[in-house]
């Protein structure tokens, strides 16, 4: 009789991955994505990061693994799943509700999946006494998109997410550098095909081609990122969106293959965020902002840019009953608030 073979490092460590949450493992060597520096420079060159300084700021460590650290060896991709169980794109037919994005619904991210990667991290070094770790999510530069992509994870959709064939486009991506030479995963394909689903659904055309997208133009840019004043240009096509737009994420049609069991609890949307009142959020100041926000991703914006948003969206709802309080916002501390107010009473007087 033989013996079962044992399993392998990877495999354990892909169990391990899955039992803290991960719906999506992968591992690529530290080059497996070698054109991400060549594409990087030529997207800040053009300047479609907008006013994101900090994405210029560390470009060279950004565009390589190895600029950041130049000892890893190999990278171990992960994604949570936030896969939404209702049309994220609903409350458009509701212009007194906010639209929150549904990856800012929940818990906050960046907090969640930090601590798995740790402790994902914490049990290879216990089995691997060697290894050095390190990990990432979103704010360190690291360019989880491409090296998911060349880990297996899914590729990078013409609107330039990651799209897995499990998860649709509802993933949310960290890294674990290790030093350790890890068995690579086979990459995945381009499945987006002629589909132009993503780049025909967005609001403002921030797609000048497939797999490129201007920051500038995009809503989530400029709810989230922007400080400063609405263009003047978008307002009207931001509609109800108060952070974020889900809008290319939620029409593609590998969506119909997202399993919504497989979303990580943590992620399941605050009634408070689903459809928040127009109204309430034009009357908040700083502490309610705080208090309403705290242990969400919306949080780091600030009470200034999520009134301002709410200004626009009360502006495009055509719900003359919001005057009152944007009355009370022409005069604010915030002149981005006061001339987002200043605009929206215009817009609901059909000027």
């Amino acid at each position: 009789m033989t013996c079962p073979t044992p399993p392998s490092l990877e495999q354990r460590l892909e169990q391990v991955a899955r039992d803290h949450g991960f719906g999506a493992f992968g591992i690529a060597p530290a080059d497996a994505a070698p054109r991400t520096a060549e594409r990087l420079s030529q997207w800040l060159a053009d300047g479609c990061h907008g006013s994101m300084i900090w994405m210029e700021n560390r470009a060279e460590q950004r565009g390589s693994p190895k600029g950041l650290w130049p000892a890893v060896r190999s990278i171990i991709a992960l994604g949570m799943s936030y896969a939404p169980s209702v049309d994220p794109l609903a409350l458009g037919d509701h212009p007194d509700r906010g639209r929150i994005s549904v990856y800012a619904q929940g818990a906050d991210y960046h907090d969640v999946v930090k601590k798995a990667l740790k402790a994902v991290a914490r049990w290879l070094v216990a089995e691997a006494p060697d290894a050095e770790v390190k990990v990432f999510v979103d704010t360190a530069p690291v360019m989880e998109k491409p090296l998911s992509a060349a880990a297996g994870l899914g590729w990078q959709g013409k609107h330039s997410n990651l799209v897995s064939r499990d998860h649709g486009s509802w993933l949310f991506l960290g890294a674990i550098y290790t030093t350790l030479e890890l068995a690579p995963s086979a990459g995945a394909r381009d499945r987006c095909g002629s589909c132009t689903a993503c780049q025909t659904s967005c609001p403002t055309q921030a797609f000048p081609a497939p797999y490129r997208l201007d920051a500038r133009r995009c809503i989530s840019y400029l709810t989230i990122e922007h400080d400063g004043p609405i263009p003047v240009e978008f307002r009207r096509a931001m509609g109800n969106r108060i952070y974020g737009c889900d809008d290319c994420l939620a029409v593609c049609p590998w969506n119909k293959f997202a399993d919504t069991a497989a979303r990580h609890r943590a992620f399941l949307p605050r009634a408070e965020l689903a459809a928040p009142s127009l109204g309430d959020l034009l009357s908040l100041d700083d502490a309610a902002f705080r208090q309403v926000f705290a242990g969400s991703p919306i949080k780091r914006i600030g009470r200034n840019r999520m009134v301002r948003n709410a200004a626009v969206a009360a502006g495009n709802s055509g719900d003359r009953t919001l005057r009152l309080r944007l009355e009370k916002l022409v005069d604010d501390e915030a002149e981005m608030v006061a001339d987002a107010a200043r605009w929206a009473l215009d817009a609901l007087d059909g000027n």
